[in-house]
């Protein structure tokens, strides 16, 4: 039973979580709409517009999912009988239920990814020995941005442009891209300037409630539509989603430095707390920030989520024995001040209770 307050409960599982504000509600409430088959959604075609736009790419197409939006580009890049060189903790090879597998027929190549960066020797490696012949070519080399198994780290454009230096088509997930450029006080356009296609989710801290796109090249997204179609994700009159989706780039992109300062905090209790587990190098040492993701290991994860949840917290597991936090829009101070003093209580040989 959760400790209820005047408040409510603090849940920090995701920021997928969010509820439309008002303002989101009434462009949704009143958006035109049309049939997005026919490409007739007026307010589908400006999000579409609006995302290429930003991220510096010649078209985008609207998806009901970031796993679709990356499934799609492993489709339009992919060939059969390639190696797609892969970050072996990034999302597409460990939180998308092994669809690259089942979707395809080229072998992931899976390297290091530590602190976000791929493991540019051995990509080199690959992409080397394939282009001798001895090994099978690469095909696609995949990134993301920010880098949800290393805490969130938001990675650079310097270190992007590395990968997309070794010669392969480049797709960034950059499901939370936007969070990256906030961090790094750049662009989305200039940390997907070196990528051949770019995914982001309008549905995780931009607090839209449905929805990612990809954006690339014009004729790639054309055939990213025939894709789209085959996999069950044309949409009707989605303008009445979609427009939650635009207003969320228009309006939520500066209030993601909220959230990154709320996750900082949770950060320094963890720190104090249980010194060395948090995931990810520290910032100092990498030059990455942190975005709105606090993840460490504990030895008693399920103890540690039950004592949050007894004070009213909710956090999430990204794995067995790694804890999760993430700061979204509904997600203010005081909240933070609640998980902070559960976090401080927490019981436990590594605990302060």
């Amino acid at each position: 039973m959760l400790a209820m307050t005047s408040r409510g409960v603090v849940d920090l599982r995701s920021d997928t979580l969010t509820q439309p504000t008002e303002p989101m509600r009434a462009a949704m409430a009143t958006a035109p709409v049309g049939d997005d088959r026919y490409g007739e959604d007026p307010t589908v075609n400006r999000l579409e517009e609006r995302f290429a736009e930003l991220v510096g790419k010649p078209a985008a197409i609207y998806m009901p999912s970031g796993t679709m939006g990356n499934q799609i580009a492993l489709r339009l890049h992919g060939t059969p009988g390639s190696n797609v060189v892969v970050g072996r903790r990034q999302h597409l090879m460990s939180y998308e239920s092994g669809a690259a597998g089942l979707n395809n027929s080229f072998q992931i190549y899976a390297v290091d990814d530590t602190g976000g960066v791929l493991d540019t020797e051995a990509a080199t490696e690959a992409v080397a020995a394939g282009n001798d012949g001895f090994w099978p070519p690469v095909s696609l080399i995949c990134l993301e941005n920010t880098h949800l198994s290393s805490g969130g780290l938001a990675v650079g454009a310097e270190d992007m442009a590395a990968a997309a230096a070794l010669g392969s088509p480049v797709h960034l997930d950059g499901a939370r891209l936007f969070n990256a450029a906030v961090a790094l006080g750049t662009t989305a356009e200039e940390l997907a300037s070196t990528a051949t296609t770019v995914m982001s989710c309008v549905s995780k801290g931009l607090g839209a409630p449905v929805g990612s796109l990809l954006a690339g090249p014009a004729e790639l997204i054309a055939e990213a539509r025939l894709h789209r179609r085959r996999l069950g994700g044309a949409m009707r009159q989605a303008g009445v989603i979609a427009a939650g989706g635009l207003f969320a780039l228009d309006h939520h992109i500066d209030r993601l430095a909220e959230d990154h300062a709320r996750a900082h905090r949770l950060g320094e209790v963890v720190a104090e707390q249980w010194p060395s587990a948090r995931l990810g190098e520290p910032e100092a040492a990498c030059g990455r920030p942190f975005t709105n993701v606090v993840a460490f290991r504990h030895p008693d994860a399920p103890g540690l989520l039950d004592h949050l949840r007894q004070a009213g917290i909710r956090a999430g597991l990204l794995a067995p024995g790694i804890v999760r936090f993430v700061t979204h829009l509904d997600v203010d101070d005081a909240d933070i001040d609640r998980a902070v003093a559960a976090l401080s209580s927490a019981p436990g040989p590594l605990g302060g209770g």
